[in-house]
């Protein structure tokens, strides 16, 4: 069956002839993570039936977002992972995640929960700690992200060697997210415990000639 296209000459509408579907910008946030089997997804997007899962994931084909590929033994897996494309629109998520952070308030009884959720809009606000991958400790799980722009920009779990490491609670990590609470404040007032567990990199450009 054709993807539905809103058949207008406008970059806004072309985007959304991609990724407006329900659920797609969510399977790329899942996607931000590195290569994930189709089980795997399905598990991390609740409320997601089988067959729709399916469909976004090859019409993400189609639209060269996503790539499949089979892991070699002993994995012997088939995932699906972004392609060059795909990981551009992390940006976008990036700015929904912003816009959406207000809405944040009393978790409903319906509402599902991942820690690693919270992955997209809390890296960017840890930049100034020097680095490279920082684990966060929530009461919901534990996570990790990448804060030098390396790839996958997250992963769920603890990292094997992280570079320090977060112990915080959901609602802290929702206002340091959206910048109502700067990382700084929040562990002088005792809301985040940090512990930086490698040598801090100097920022770029102040380090030995």
């Amino acid at each position: 069956m054709p993807r539905r296209s809103y058949d207008q000459y406008c970059a806004a509408a072309r985007a959304l002839d991609a990724v407006g579907d329900r659920w797609t910008l969510l399977i790329v946030r899942e996607l931000l993570a590195g290569p994930r089997r189709y089980t795997d997804l399905h598990a991390d997007l609740p409320g997601v039936s089988t067959d729709v899962l399916a469909s976004r994931l090859k019409d993400m084909e189609r639209e060269e977002l996503a790539t499949r590929r089979r892991l070699p033994p002993p994995g012997a897996a088939t995932v699906y992972e972004l392609t060059a494309r795909g990981r551009e629109l992390l940006p976008v998520l990036t700015a929904l995640a912003d816009w959406g952070t207000p809405a944040l308030t009393e978790r409903r009884p319906t509402d599902a929960l991942r820690a690693h959720w919270f992955a997209v809009p809390l890296v960017r606000h840890l930049d100034g700690l020097g680095a490279g991958v920082v684990e966060v400790h929530l009461d919901e799980g534990v996570f990790h992200v990448r804060t030098d722009g390396g790839e996958p920009l997250y992963g769920d779990g603890p990292a094997d060697r992280p570079d320090a490491r977060l112990t915080l609670d959901a609602d802290t990590c929702i206002a340091i997210s959206g910048g109502g609470l700067s990382l700084t404040d929040a562990v002088r007032d005792g809301r985040v415990r940090l512990d930086m567990l490698q040598p801090v990199r100097p920022p770029l450009g102040t380090g030995p000639e």
